[in-house]
């Protein structure tokens, strides 16, 4: 009988497999940036599929309703769990908020799968309609061009704290919110708060998979 291809363990010979939490969010853009940087990229909704994959982007949406749904399909503590294993996780805007250890004007019972040692604010930048883009300088991304990356902030958090064994990689450079940390690194998780997925721009899932693969 055929296998289910999302049973099946990753290896080191293929290229990376990397998972988007499939529940909310910007699961298509996450899917078509992977792919363009050479990973298999796979939606993930279910254990099984979560079990697949070498590594996991937790994209933008809302993070309190990307908790309540990952609670609803059981898989919260699988996530929680494997990244605490070890795998290589990045969130970008709602999946940073997932990704932290502490936020900041979250809702009562709102909870995080946590992992990161920093302490995020939710909704920091404002509300929708103070939405906004900026050029950046990121630490780590490829830098075989001068261009800066364009970065897109919608209702974004940023990083108010890090803790000793975080790497901050970017910041603000401008303007009212010039400081603002806006990417870190902890090992093999990463964090944005803007959302590189809209862009076109592939150099942070090329970051990450490059992250994916020192992992594996």
């Amino acid at each position: 009988m055929p296998q289910d291809p999302s049973s099946v363990a990753p290896t080191a010979s293929a290229r990376p497999r990397i998972g988007v939490l499939a529940l909310q969010g910007d699961v298509r853009e996450h899917l078509h940036a992977l792919e363009a940087v050479g990973a298999q990229g796979v939606p993930v909704r279910r254990e099984r599929e979560l079990a697949s994959v070498d590594g996991l982007v937790l994209p933008g949406g809302e993070s309190t309703t990307m908790d309540k749904l990952l609670r609803a399909f059981d898989l919260a503590e699988p996530v929680r769990a494997r990244i605490a294993d070890g795998m290589p996780a990045y969130g970008s805007c709602a999946g940073m908020i997932l990704l932290a250890d502490r936020v900041l004007g979250g809702i009562e019972g709102q909870r995080t799968l946590g992992g990161m040692d920093v302490t995020v604010r939710r909704n920091a930048f404002g509300r929708q309609v103070d939405s906004f883009e900026t050029d950046l300088t990121i630490e780590g991304i490829d830098d075989s061009h001068d261009d800066p990356l364009h970065a897109v902030f919608i209702r974004a958090p940023w990083v108010e704290e890090v803790g000793p064994s975080a790497q901050v990689l970017g910041r603000v450079e401008g303007g009212p919110a010039a400081g603002r940390i806006v990417a870190v690194r902890q090992g093999p998780l990463l964090v944005t708060s803007f959302h590189p997925e809209v862009t076109g721009d592939t150099r942070v899932h090329r970051l990450f998979v490059q992250i994916v693969g020192e992992s594996r």
